[in-house]
């Protein structure tokens, strides 16, 4: 058994050859309230993908660690570099 073909309109942009390219343009809703309701999707689809996770584990907040620790050290490396012990010979 075949999948039912789906309307081009229907469509994912990254599923659109190149010739159904404008006949998916054209299906668009680009009114300011379709603008606005694209963005909130995007903005949902990301919220979702990266934030409410419901296997989270220790990488992200390992990540946040590492990075802090790596910005306070680039912060304070001239103010390291001047304290280290020299030996004069």
């Amino acid at each position: 058994m075949a999948d039912r073909p789906v309307p081009v309109v229907e469509k994912l942009l990254r599923d659109v050859k190149l010739g159904e390219l404008a006949t998916w343009l054209g299906g668009r809703d680009i009114t300011p309230n379709g603008i606005i309701d694209s963005l909130r999707r995007a903005r949902d689809a990301y919220y979702h993908k990266y934030f409410y996770v419901r296997k989270g584990g220790i990488g992200g907040l390992s990540m946040l660690l590492v990075g802090y620790v790596a910005i306070s050290y680039i912060w304070q490396f001239e103010h390291i570099k001047k304290d280290r012990w020299r030996k004069y010979h």
